[in-house]
């Protein structure tokens, strides 16, 4: 892998960090479902950000039901404070896969998709969720493959680089999940990656920061973005 493609990769991860920073300063706060206004918050957009929220979350199909809510991330030393969520596939998958979008990996023919971008009260952590519903579980299986597939070769990188650590399956009663641990080029802890799927549903998650020393958070994040798509 050349310099230059760690460099984009790196590159990405910070893009997706801004662009988080930026949703949280928009003036909406919103936990799990409902969302309320920032302290001199635009109210107004607040309630069309809540409204929106809640209309994904009732929409046919994957809606945010199906994504990962502020209860899940107390118990990994995660506060969160924000949330973006869409139902289009088109949040880059991970900083490792680039520009990369569940849309374009399924090329446009899931059934439903849903993504959801999660901020916390800790500067730089963010992390992003893309979920989709493949019809079968054997399409399902078939892109949890090839989102494996995609990851891996960020576990290779150049010194001084970051990188993702080895491999780590977990099965839970709603399904199963692969989550890698994260990072930096000094070789401290800085977030993780898992690859989830639950029946005909799959999907990816990405956290950029470090709650703890100990990598271990990434399976009980995995464990809980697992339990949530199932259906």
């Amino acid at each position: 892998m050349s310099d230059n493609q760690a460099a984009g990769r790196k590159f990405s991860r910070r893009a997706r960090s801004a662009g988080v920073a930026a949703s949280v300063g928009a003036a909406l706060i919103a936990v799990g479902i409902g969302a309320i206004p920032a302290a001199g918050a635009d109210t107004s957009a607040a309630s069309r950000s809540a409204t929106a929220l809640t209309a994904a979350a009732a929409a046919p199909g994957l809606g945010s039901a199906a994504l990962m809510r502020s209860d899940d991330f107390f118990q990994q030393g995660l506060t969160p404070v924000g949330a973006t969520v869409n139902l289009a596939g088109k949040q880059a998958l991970s900083a490792c896969s680039g520009e990369e979008t569940m849309r374009s990996l399924t090329k446009g023919k899931a059934a439903a998709y849903a993504d959801v971008t999660w901020a916390f009260d800790t500067n730089g952590t963010s992390l992003t969720e893309s979920v989709a519903d493949g019809s079968t579980d054997t399409s399902a299986a078939s892109y949890e493959k090839q989102l494996n597939k995609m990851v891996r070769p960020c576990q290779d990188e150049p010194r001084g680089h970051w990188y993702y650590g080895k491999g780590h399956a977990i099965t839970v009663k709603a399904g199963n999940g692969s989550w890698y641990p994260a990072f930096n080029g000094d070789g401290k802890v800085a977030g993780g990656v898992a690859v989830i799927r639950s029946g005909h549903r799959f999907g990816i998650v990405e956290l950029s920061g470090q709650p703890s020393d100990d990598p271990g958070y990434m399976e009980g994040i995995t464990a809980g973005a697992v339990n949530r798509l199932g259906d």
